[in-house]
């Protein structure tokens, strides 16, 4: 049975909640201005650099928010899949590049194009997409599904469980072009480099305490245990298995040995 809302996802809840709080406080405060990126005047005029630092922390409008939220929703599964532990720990090791990256590609998008490029939307839309990177790796399509486009039965769209999904990025992407799709595709390419461990080694390996998540050891122990302790099961069950083997082996041998003093007698 799948299980409902946050069930078994504290962290996304954290996080989906957390950022409705944020977005609704610089809404109600009128500080709105502080938290998207102009690289002029923000960055290369008035070197307001800790704009790298805050520039995720909620979004501006609410149609983003509305957006964004639905996605960040259906990426509770993956917490579910990988337990609260290694979804933090994706979270945290992905936030750096999801911050910096998405800035430094708008940077150089801005020479390129003659300074025509160069507002960069906040919200988490990068640390979204390096999630649904791993979204669309990991889970599996469960069902699929075909749109009839026309009167011909040739004309179809083939859809899966996960078309609603991928809706809803692109039009999260397409909400304040074009800052919005650098910083989605920013953050899909730091998900798919952190899949196929393309950064440091300890990148992928590094794990935050598990006192953080609430948990008392990690997933690898607790599957070790479980392993060991159905090895002892196995064992006990085999011992016990060969036990009864040898009993009926020694009744067959004794009414053997009777029967055959029987027929000499």
């Amino acid at each position: 049975m799948l299980a409902s809302g946050f069930t078994a996802a504290t962290v996304s809840r954290s996080l989906f909640f957390g950022t409705i709080v944020s977005s609704i406080l610089v809404s109600l405060t009128d500080t709105k201005y502080l938290f998207h990126i102009q690289l002029v005047p923000h960055l290369w005029r008035y070197n307001q650099y800790w704009r790298l630092l805050i520039w995720q922390s909620c979004y501006n409008n609410s149609s983003e928010l509305l957006f964004g939220l639905m996605t960040l929703y259906h990426m509770r599964i993956l917490e579910r899949l990988w337990g609260s532990h290694k979804f933090a720990s994706f979270l945290i090791t992905t936030l750096p590049p999801t911050l910096l990256i998405p800035p430094v590609v708008l940077a150089l998008l801005r020479l390129i194009t003659y300074s025509t490029l160069n507002v960069l939307p906040s919200g988490p839309t990068p640390l979204i997409f390096a999630l649904l990177a791993q979204y669309h790796a990991v889970i599996p399509t469960v069902y699929k599904y075909r749109l009839l486009i026309s009167s011909s039965s040739t004309d179809a769209i083939t859809c899966s469980d996960k078309s609603l999904v991928y809706l809803l990025a692109i039009q999260l992407a397409l909400s304040s072009l074009p800052g919005s799709i650098i910083g989605a595709a920013a953050g899909w390419l730091v998900g798919v480099a952190w899949r196929r461990d393309l950064g440091p080694g300890i990148w992928t390996t590094w794990r935050i305490p598990a006192w953080v998540t609430g948990g008392k050891q990690g997933r690898g122990e607790d599957f070790d245990n479980l392993r060991r302790r159905l090895q002892g099961e196995g064992r006990g069950v085999g011992s016990a298995i060969d036990d009864s083997e040898g009993e009926a082996r020694q009744r067959g041998y004794g009414s053997g040995s009777r029967n055959h003093l029987r027929s000499d007698s």
